[in-house]
């Protein structure tokens, strides 16, 4: 009997939405967890999120497609933008849990996790990284990334959303 891997997706979200919306498009997160799913194995798909009480609908719209929300508090910067930088809490996660799961793909195109791509990559844990933007992926997560490097780019007609049609 073949084993069925159990891999794990660490997802910055606001990164992934950044670089979706960069693109053009707009991502059906219900789609993409499936395809998680289906193309690398994933059992467990965290989506490290800032904390703001009027996005309830969001939040429970992701958790029923499937993803496990990690909340980041979310403080106003000096222009007033809200701010939840979860990078911290997506690196100390993913090596909390790294002998819970057998692979880890990183999703995001910054730089910060270089760290903790190359440590994965070394200890033969890293599935892949997929960036959101190839062309605003960081050249320090592809050298870190090597050959995991993979790209949502090409991903559009898979995973983009789009408004059901009433037929009435």
């Amino acid at each position: 009997m073949i084993r069925k891997s159990n891999n794990y997706a660490f997802i910055d979200s606001q990164n992934l939405n950044l670089g979706i919306q960069k693109l053009g498009w707009k991502l059906d997160y219900k789609k993409f967890r499936v395809y998680l799913k289906e193309k690398y194995s994933i059992t467990k798909a965290y989506l490290f999120i800032g904390f703001v009480p009027l996005n309830q609908s969001l939040y429970d719209r992701l958790q029923e497609a499937g993803f496990l929300l990690r909340f980041k508090p979310t403080i106003p910067d000096s222009d007033g933008k809200i701010k939840g930088n979860v990078d911290a809490d997506l690196v100390l996660r993913a090596v909390l849990e790294i002998d819970q799961y057998d692979k880890a793909v990183i999703i995001s195109s910054d730089g910060d996790f270089y760290s903790l791509v190359d440590h994965l990559y070394e200890t033969k844990k890293l599935e892949a990284v997929l960036c959101p933007d190839k062309k605003n992926c960081s050249t320090l997560l592809r050298k870190s990334g090597k050959e995991k490097m993979r790209y949502m780019d090409n991903l559009r007609q898979k995973l983009e959303y789009t408004e059901k049609k009433n037929t009435a």
